[in-house]
């Protein structure tokens, strides 16, 4: 295997294994924001990204103006999968055509998107991008709530966003990813500057809570020689996130194992090298 570019650039050897462990989510709800930050300044959560459309976003914000060390990206958000918790567009494109439901909030998965011009979802998710700038985050990266840029043809308009803002975008050679973009967009998105990771991994919001650190530490044990993105969702035991989500457990699991020393202990004696976006940002920007 070819070594990823970011690593060599980035002083890597092409045997280690180096990943981002990124935590999804942020203001979803209030029991994500805390989650997030106290685990950042931890250690081995070394990223997150924020859901510009939901009610906690403010507050992330105000926590991310609290600590502009925390590296904090927009999840760019175009579904709204909850029964009964739910939001919408922020940008002003009327009717939102494609992007909304009858309820005037964003459908419930990427499939059920009814045709959404690529035009108006750009627009919307500059929209993100700018209002959590303009909230004072230093936004280090862009990806996407539930991969829904992999469908409708709108990728493209996910890496123009990137471009647009200097940011890089989350970007792999997951096989899937590869088999709904295509390897030759991919190298060619790569040619132009930006990143682009050879694995993703993801903690399971399907697994009993209590197997969850096991589960941790087969990720990191299994990991290959590469860049790895592992993705996590943290939040806090409230009753809030009780009511809104049918993986609250699971969600709260993640955050007991990556608060866990035990698994820190476990990553270190892995050689397992965690980084944040930070740096790759800067080599997008060329700094």
């Amino acid at each position: 295997m070819t070594q990823n570019p970011v690593l060599r650039k980035l002083g890597f050897n092409p045997g280690d294994r180096v990943v981002i462990v990124h935590a999804d989510d942020v203001g979803m709800c209030h029991a994500t924001v805390p989650a997030f930050f106290e685990l950042a300044a931890g250690g081995l959560v070394s990223a997150g990204s924020v859901m510009v459309p939901c009610p906690w976003f403010r507050e992330a914000a105000a926590e991310a103006r609290r600590h502009p060390e925390a590296d904090l990206g927009v999840h760019l958000t175009l579904t709204s999968e909850w029964e009964n918790y739910r939001w919408g567009p922020v940008a002003n494109c009327g009717r939102t055509p494609g992007l909304a439901d009858a309820d005037g909030c964003f459908y419930r998965a990427p499939a059920l998107m009814d045709r959404p011009d690529p035009h108006v979802v750009f627009e919307e998710m500059r929209a993100q991008v700018r209002r959590a700038c303009d909230a004072g985050i230093d936004v280090t990266h862009i990806d996407c709530h539930m991969f829904a840029m992999l469908a409708h043809g709108l990728a493209d308009a996910y890496v123009a966003l990137g471009f647009e803002f200097g940011l890089p975008v989350l970007m792999t050679r997951q096989p899937a990813w590869v088999d709904a973009l295509t390897a030759a967009a991919i190298d060619e998105w790569e040619g132009r500057g930006l990143p682009v990771f050879d694995h993703l991994r993801e903690m399971p919001l399907n697994h009993p809570a209590d197997a969850l650190l096991d589960a941790a530490k087969r990720i990191f044990e299994e990991l290959p020689p590469g860049l790895t993105y592992l993705l996590m969702h943290p939040a806090l035991d409230t009753p809030e996130l009780r009511a809104i989500s049918t993986d609250w457990r699971q969600r709260v699991a993640d955050y007991e194992t990556f608060g866990n020393p035990e698994l820190c202990d476990h990553v270190r004696r892995a050689g397992i090298h965690v980084i944040g976006w930070r740096p790759i940002n800067r080599l997008m920007r060329g700094n």
